[in-house]
């Protein structure tokens, strides 16, 4: 990568963080969750305050099952953002995963260095590069550094066809992803992560990547940020702006994307993202098969605040997620993961 290039593309990651911030990434449709109904028990017979939201995730413990979801952006915001993510993560004993690393394995300061494993000495942290880098060059050399620079337990390849599509400067070649993530998961037994940006991943490329030996699987379905409206708006007026425009709805619900998921591929850790809007929908999204679930423009607005906006706002989602456990009469999560659905609940 040249110098040119590297700045032009840290000038996109930094107007990715703006466009967000401002909505322009908001699609038409739903991540469907609202459609998920639980029966309420009247008589639950648990201690609310007992009740356990421990997890596991690629074998670490988590004390609550949130993930802070890939986050990025030019190296002044993504620095300090990226510090306040990694000690909310230790606080809170949370998993936290990191924006795309491709910059940062450039040398260019983005806070993704050996200080944030410093900043979250016992947090799950995952690494994060685009799988179709690994047909452009990328192999297993960066895969382990990207690994390596922060310390982390685990690396996530995230899929983004239709955000490449769309952006001028994209890739559109995908010809070999799918062997070339094989061959990472070859490399990572047990620790690499494939995830979406926004527009699902259906049961057939679930049982797909499966087969590749992936060990988790990300949905982050459609009802989130649409990366493709936020490609569009960073050419307002544009041709990218237009083809973006009908795609505004596109990809599956995150709802429908975790049933589809988690009967594809049952021998692969869940992670559901993708709309989470509160910790109800967290509760949702476990009822339909997540082991943990994912926020990150939920979460933009407190990490460009401050470490403790970040502790409280996942603290109210946990109430909640607790709140929803105890009206479910659920003492932990793998009882919330059977509670009954009311007939109205479309799946």
């Amino acid at each position: 990568m040249t110098d040119f290039d590297r700045e032009a593309l840290v000038r996109r990651k930094d107007a990715h963080i703006d466009h967000v911030v401002s909505g322009a990434g908001r699609g038409r449709g739903s991540s469907g969750l609202e459609s998920v109904r639980f029966v309420h028990e009247a008589l639950p017979e648990i201690d609310h305050d007992a009740i356990d939201l421990s997890t596991t995730l690629l074998t670490r413990p988590l004390s609550a099952p949130f993930l802070i979801s890939s986050m990025t952006g030019g190296p002044a915001r993504a620095a300090a953002i990226n510090a306040r993510l990694a000690e909310a993560a230790q606080q809170l004993g949370i998993a936290l995963a990191v924006g795309s690393q491709r910059v940062a394995l450039g040398g260019d300061g983005t806070g993704l260095g050996e200080d944030l494993r410093r900043r979250a000495p016992d947090a799950l942290i995952l690494a994060n590069l685009g799988a179709v880098q690994f047909v452009r060059g990328f192999g297993l050399d960066e895969a382990r550094r990207a690994v390596e620079m922060i310390g982390a337990d685990g690396l996530i390849l995230h899929l983004n066809p239709l955000q490449e599509a769309v952006q001028p400067e994209g890739d559109r070649d995908w010809r070999g992803v799918e062997a070339a993530i094989a061959a990472v998961a070859r490399a990572f037994p047990g620790r690499l992560v494939v995830k979406e940006t926004g527009a699902g991943i259906s049961g057939e490329t679930a049982r797909r990547l499966a087969d590749c030996g992936v060990a988790a699987i990300d949905v982050a379905g459609a009802g989130g940020t649409n990366w493709a409206l936020i490609e569009g708006a960073r050419e307002k007026g544009g041709r990218a702006e237009a083809v973006a425009a009908a795609f505004a709805g596109w990809g599956l619900p995150t709802a429908q994307s975790l049933v589809e998921v988690a009967r594809a591929a049952p021998g692969v850790e869940l992670i559901g993202s993708g709309g989470i809007a509160d910790g109800l929908d967290a509760a949702r999204a476990i009822r339909l098969g997540a082991r943990v679930v994912g926020q990150a423009a939920g979460v933009l607005d407190a990490a460009l605040t401050s470490t403790e906006a970040v502790v409280e706002h996942f603290a109210v989602l946990e109430a909640q997620l607790r709140l929803a456990c105890f009206c479910t009469g659920s003492a932990n999560l793998a009882a919330l993961a059977q509670a009954p659905l009311a007939a109205e609940s479309r799946l």
